[in-house]
């Protein structure tokens, strides 16, 4: 019997990462990513951000090649393909599929304005009960910023994508979106259950520069000869599933119930809970998109919650300790007692923090006694510093009457650390399950979910990627106490920027 195989697909802003894993088993068989150094980040001017797509597909296309050639299998066992993508880029295409400009991707931040002025003209109330977002920064509004200072270019756009839109395009020759995707953009209406006609008519965008829309899970399409000559796939191999970069996370992390929270706690950390809770009494704090398995009949929800400051406080102490390695740093840290006697580190020092309301108020050392404070102390107060902001963050996520029944979380930095997971699982009183896994494994798994067998898709998660899990300790009160000293200071400067 022949070992059949899926491919995943990562495409993000510093590297396209693939995946090739056993169908039976869901078992990493090779990873790798393309290029070896970072992606070039285009800014033409402060606060700009683009790439050019052209290179996304050169790099997949060398990247494939190579998957192909060091796991030396059979091509034609390659079942179907998988697409993680960076959300809320703007790929924009002429009728011939040709891009028409760079990609304005996520970090760029030209249509701020636009976006804002949008969510006060058509009103906080109908923004939030119809998109369950403000227009904020996203793809709508992007568009919408071409439309008025490229208007020779904009007449000639024939489809408008996000960036996984655009690489399943060069594999299908299909233009082609998902409700998924389409929710990110900031264009879908859920109470109507269909594109926001009147967001795209208030900024005036013809609907039909919206491509087709097509489920996930289902053949959106598939290889082309084309295709199969520049990336070295068999023709004909269906693609079955993309996704966003943070729903495709959660969904790595088996994220896929009402009640269950993904977790990552890298430079900026991320909360994201499915929910089947379709209100948002917080749309100015938290991002809402339709999860990877949305449909009308069952309206899950992932409710984003990002954390600018999070590892790249950490990181910031490190580079300014010599030789200290990140174990070293947490070694040391253990031999503080928890609460850092009275020392607290707010971590927001990495821009302005969408979850305090846009405000920045950077990073903040408080409480410090030169007479009893050491390096150490620095370093606790800097693990549980970056764990209460997440803590501050999942109280945003209750108000929201969102369930927690859950925490999946990534094996990264933050999360080896003892003192940051012990004190994260404590406080919130759940307990945190790690795992190892990337973006690409889970997409290329998740091409076999045609069948909708979720238990196996779990199962296979589990028996491949868990590590270990971190239980709420008993004694909560130390924690608590110095939670609630944290916390008085954050308020104390949040109340100062107003």
């Amino acid at each position: 019997m022949h070992t059949k195989y899926y491919i995943g697909y990562d495409l993000g802003s510093s590297s396209v990462k693939v995946a090739l894993v056993d169908v039976e088993t869901g078992k990493n068989v090779l990873s790798l990513h393309e290029p070896s150094h970072e992606m070039s980040i285009i800014s033409k001017q402060n606060g700009w951000a683009e790439q050019d797509p052209s290179d996304w597909w050169d790099y997949v296309c060398v990247a494939t090649k190579r998957l192909i050639k060091e796991s030396k299998i059979d091509i034609f066992n390659i079942e179907a393909i998988g697409i993680s993508y960076q959300m809320h880029g703007l790929v924009v295409l002429d009728k011939s599929g040709v891009p028409l400009r760079n990609s304005i991707i996520w970090c760029d931040s030209r249509a701020i304005k636009i976006g804002n002025t949008a969510f006060e003209v058509n009103g906080p109330e109908k923004c939030v009960e119809y998109l369950l977002n403000s227009p904020g920064n996203f793809t709508a509004s992007k568009l919408k910023w071409v439309k008025e200072h490229e208007p020779e270019l904009y007449a000639k756009i024939y489809k408008f994508m996000l960036p996984g839109d655009y690489l399943a395009y060069k594999l299908t020759a299909q233009m082609n979106t998902t409700k998924n995707g389409l929710s990110e953009a900031i264009l879908w209406d859920y109470k109507t259950d269909t594109i926001a006609q009147w967001l795209l008519d208030y900024y005036g965008i013809d609907s039909n520069l919206v491509p087709e829309i097509v489920s996930n899970f289902t053949s959106q399409g598939t290889v082309t000869s084309t295709a199969a000559s520049q990336t070295g796939l068999p023709e004909g191999i269906p693609i079955t599933y993309r996704a966003g970069d943070q729903p495709n996370n959660a969904l790595s992390l088996n994220i896929l119930k009402n009640g269950e929270v993904a977790a990552t706690g890298g430079t900026s950390g991320v909360i994201y809970a499915v929910t089947n809770n379709t209100n948002s009494k917080e749309a100015s704090l938290i991002n809402n998109f339709a999860h990877v398995n949305y449909n009308s009949k069952s309206p899950l929800i992932g409710k984003l919650l990002c954390i600018n400051g999070a590892g790249i406080m950490y990181r910031w102490l490190r580079n300014q300790s010599g030789d200290d390695s990140y174990e070293t740093m947490n070694r040391k840290a253990a031999r503080v007692d928890i609460g850092s006697d009275g020392l607290s580190i707010i971590p927001f020092g990495n821009g302005a923090e969408r979850m305090l309301d846009n405000k920045n108020i950077g990073s903040q050392f408080c409480n410090i006694n030169l007479n009893i404070h050491t390096k150490e102390h620095l370093y606790r107060a800097a693990l549980e510093g970056i764990a209460f902001s997440f803590v501050y963050g999942m109280e945003i996520l209750k108000n929201e009457n969102t369930v927690i029944n859950v925490l999946r979380a990534g094996n990264d930095n933050l999360f080896r650390s003892e003192i940051f997971s012990n004190t994260l699982a404590t406080l919130i009183g759940h307990k945190i399950e790690i795992y190892s896994t990337t973006g690409a494994v889970g997409a290329a798994r998740a091409a076999g979910l045609l069948d909708g067998d979720f238990d196996k898709f779990g199962k296979n998660i589990t028996n491949n990627d868990h590590v270990m899990t971190y239980l709420p300790l008993e004694n909560k009160t130390p924690y608590l106490d110095a939670y609630l000293t944290w916390k008085n200071e954050l308020e104390i400067l949040l109340k100062s920027k107003l």
